[in-house]
């Protein structure tokens, strides 16, 4: 609670300086506090998990140096990320939740719970919700709560999100990071998302576009409908691949259009 007041107290003292409403001044202090955290990241050895963007439903960052594909919430967030974007850390929020037995909930109902009750930012909301259900063994890595799998890799691209949204929706773009896969687009709406069946199915993708700033976006793929942790591991092993490569096309001089 100390924390959590901290915070409220910061935000406040933002408002008074800027005139910003609560929501732009808690927002704005969340994202400086994510940044701090991304330079820290930065000055780690390579293949360390950047923090990612609001995904269009529950998903997991990319894993952290020598953490499995299928490895715990509680693994691949750091407690420190979870303490600056929320204001408490993963024992903390697991505590709450125990405290409104929450074991009992569906997942919808604990992510409402932590957006209405405790003011965390819709994706990280999620995030906590995943983190819970898996160290409460309502589900495993990797395993939407309903008993399927999944599989989930973000990306942050230093394009505007209408550039990054076209490298999905156009055919002939896709094609040049995410060759020889055939997709059947099942809606498209520019620039937030893009939703597909994958290879004639019957997995599909969910892909959530999040603008940072004019120049730069996020992009979260969410692969469902999987047959298993094997497969989940994976595909998110994939996915983490072919970002990279569309983040390299992107930011370079190769992507010439």
């Amino acid at each position: 609670m100390t924390t959590q007041r901290s915070f409220k107290a910061r935000v406040r003292t933002r408002m008074a300086k800027t005139g910003e409403s609560y929501t732009t001044a808690r927002r704005h202090l969340l994202n400086r506090a994510a940044e701090r955290a991304s330079a820290s990241t930065a000055a780690s050895p390579p293949g360390q998990a950047e923090p990612t963007a609001a995904p269009p439903g529950p998903a997991e960052p990319p894993a952290a140096p020598g953490v499995s594909a299928a490895a715990a919430q509680t693994e691949r967030i750091a407690d420190d990320l979870i303490r600056a974007r929320t204001g408490r850390g993963w024992a903390e929020w697991f505590a709450l939740l125990d405290a409104a037995s929450a074991t009992g909930w569906t997942h919808t109902r604990i992510a409402g719970h932590l957006g209405t009750e405790h003011e965390v930012a819709g994706w990280w909301a999620q995030t906590i919700t995943v983190g819970y259900e898996q160290a409460r063994g309502l589900r495993a890595p990797g395993q939407r709560r309903g008993g399927g799998f999944e599989a989930s890799a973000s990306r942050t691209v230093a394009v505007p999100a209408r550039r990054l949204f076209e490298a999905f929706a156009d055919e002939t773009a896709r094609a040049r990071w995410l060759p020889d896969v055939e997709v059947r687009v099942r809606t498209a709406t520019a620039p937030r998302s893009f939703r597909a069946d994958w290879a004639g199915g019957p997995t599909r993708i969910v892909v959530g576009i999040d603008a940072v700033g004019e120049s730069k976006a996020r992009v979260n793929v969410l692969h469902e409908k999987l047959t298993g942790a094997e497969q989940a591991a994976e595909l998110k092993a994939y996915w983490r691949e072919r970002l990279a490569a569309l983040k390299a096309l992107l930011e370079t001089d190769g992507d010439h259009r």
